[in-house]
């Protein structure tokens, strides 16, 4: 397999489709789109570039589809803003070639990593994934919080899902058409590409600037992506409640036995008025935090069982034929 992608690598052969979402990008777009065009024709007689407009305020649609006259650019725009992770779906469910790129048009994934990316493909991988060098454009706290973020999924669930590495990567059709059969709604895409497997290597880049405006990636929304992420790979959260639920139990059974003792020897009660409010404020308050963790993972149900579709296509142009 590797001598047929090397070949198809020399005959400039080799489909590729680069998806790129975009929400608010009418600057970014108008300049990526074309420098990313440029570097694709460099290495292939055959591309496309998706572009999938994440339901933007600004004129991005109307920037797209004015390079896409002279560009070989397909446009799916949402009917609102479904998140990143949907609008990769979308791509990755919408693209022909026989790899896919996935990468953002705010120029902080370079693209002189992507003949890297298409080495490491020709060398019989299946996935070549972007790793960041380092992290010191952002705060120490978004740092910390990242790499306990990427522990934490290391121990409780069951797939290796490197550090630093985002959505920046090369896919091999096998790996598209296994995350295409994937039906849940409720997706984090980090923790599928992990999950389908597949031969994969990591390929360091350094993270640019970005060229205009700011991300939309504030920490709340960092926080619900991670919230996504545990609750759709790992039951653990479940299971340590019960374990403490157990621990709690099994407390309370000693101190009642301490309590009657006390009361057989000494013949008189203890004053516990303090120590009853403390008890019922600390099982009121596990009772609710677990309720709220029983809770997320109801929520992930419920909206898989509603059965909704992903997202809505407002527009798809460039894929006639």
């Amino acid at each position: 397999m590797s001598a047929e992608r090397k070949q198809a690598l020399a005959n400039r052969s080799v489909k590729i489709s680069c998806i790129v979402p975009v929400y608010n990008e009418e600057v970014n777009a108008a300049q990526f789109l074309p420098a990313l065009a440029d570097m694709l024709r460099s290495l292939t007689d055959r591309f496309e570039i998706i572009v999938v407009d994440d339901g933007s305020r600004d004129n991005t649609v109307a920037a797209v589809r004015a390079l896409s006259k002279t560009e070989n650019i397909k446009l799916l725009g949402f009917s609102r803003n479904f998140g990143k992770e949907v609008a990769l779906t979308a791509g990755l469910e919408h693209c022909t070639g026989d790899v896919a790129i996935l990468l953002d048009a705010d120029f902080q994934h370079p693209l002189a990593t992507l003949p890297d990316f298409l080495a490491r493909w020709g060398e019989g991988y299946d996935m070549a994934y972007g790793v960041r060098r380092n992290r010191d454009t952002e705060s120490r706290i978004k740092r910390n919080l990242a790499h306990l973020f990427y522990r934490l999924m290391t121990k409780i669930t069951r797939i290796d899902m490197p550090e630093n590495a985002g959505d920046f990567r090369l896919l091999d059709r096998r790996v598209i058409d296994a995350l295409n059969s994937i039906p849940e709604r409720t997706r984090f895409m980090k923790g599928l590409y992990a999950w389908v497997g597949f031969k994969k290597i990591a390929v360091p880049f350094d993270v640019q600037i970005r060229k205009a405006g700011k991300s939309g990636w504030g920490f709340l929304k960092l926080l619900e992506l991670a919230l996504t992420g545990i609750t759709s790979f790992s039951d653990i959260p479940l299971r340590v409640w019960g374990f403490a639920g157990f621990v709690i139990s099994l407390i309370s059974l000693v101190y009642a036995i301490y309590i009657v003792t006390i009361t057989l020897l000494y013949g008189a009660d203890l004053p516990g008025f303090p120590s009853i409010i403390v008890a019922v404020m600390f099982l009121g308050g596990m009772q609710l935090l677990s309720v709220g963790i029983l809770g997320e993972y109801i929520a992930r149900i419920f909206t898989e069982v509603k059965q909704r579709p992903k997202y809505i296509v407002a527009c798809k142009e460039g894929f006639e034929g």
